[in-house]
Parts: C-alpha cells; sequence; structure tokens
C-alpha cells in the first residue's frame, strides 16, 4: 500500500470515527482530529463550516438516528488531495441500512479534511 493510500485510507477512517462518536466529548475530539481548523461539510441537508458546526450536524444525525453508525462500502479511492468512498447508515439492531451515500474529500497538507462534498444516495421517506 502507497503512502498516499495510506493517507486517504486514515483521513476517512478518521471521518468515520467522528461521525460515530456519540458523547460530545468524545465527538469533539474526533471531529478536531479528522477536520482541517475551518473545514468543512455540505450534503444536501447541511452546508457547515468550522469544528463546532461540523459536531453540530453529527449530532443531529445521531439524534435521528438512534442506534446506527456509519459504516464504509467498498474502497477509498484517491488521487492528489481528494479521495471518494461510499457509506451506509446501519442499525445495530437489525443490520438495516435505511440510508447510504457517497462521499468526496479535500484534504490539507496535513491529511485532514478541509472539505466533504456529500452525496445522498438512499433516504428513507420523510427523513
Amino acid at each position: 500500500m502507497s503512502a498516499n493510500t495510506d493517507r486517504y485510507e486514515n483521513a476517512v477512517s478518521r471521518y468515520f470515527e467522528a461521525w460515530n462518536a456519540r458523547e460530545p466529548k468524545a465527538r469533539t475530539k474526533a471531529v478536531a482530529a479528522a477536520w482541517a481548523v475551518g473545514g468543512g461539510y455540505t450534503d444536501p441537508l447541511a452546508d457547515v463550516v468550522g469544528h463546532e458546526q461540523i459536531a453540530g450536524v453529527i449530532a443531529t444525525a445521531h439524534e435521528q438516528f438512534p442506534g446506527f453508525a456509519f459504516r464504509l462500502t467498498g474502497a477509498v479511492e484517491g488521487h492528489h488531495d481528494t479521495a471518494r468512498f461510499s457509506w451506509e447508515l446501519v442499525s445495530e439492531v437489525d443490520g438495516s441500512a435505511p440510508v447510504a451515500g457517497s462521499d468526496v474529500i479535500t484534504l490539507a497538507g496535513d491529511g485532514r479534511i478541509r472539505a466533504v462534498l456529500g452525496f445522498l444516495d438512499r433516504v428513507p421517506a420523510g427523513a
């Protein structure tokens, strides 16, 4: 595995640590580890900048889907400072995955995320 591949996979691993952090203090720490200062997150439901706002979007997802966890589906692909990957939101009770998406991330020089562009591929009605 090349150093660049490790860079992308490490960034995505930190990204999922942040999205799966349920406790506020752990989430704050995980977001700071995953995103660069001033980093952003944009998807069809959110467009935020900064650690506090990103942590807020993650907290809202946990409130809407308690007992669910985000997991990677497939491989992380990357080149230059950009990587893409797909994910799903999985119930820890029955394994159902009502939400799925694909994200494109841009990395800062230190390997943390500078920007996320998220796409929702599957969303339950009324969500």
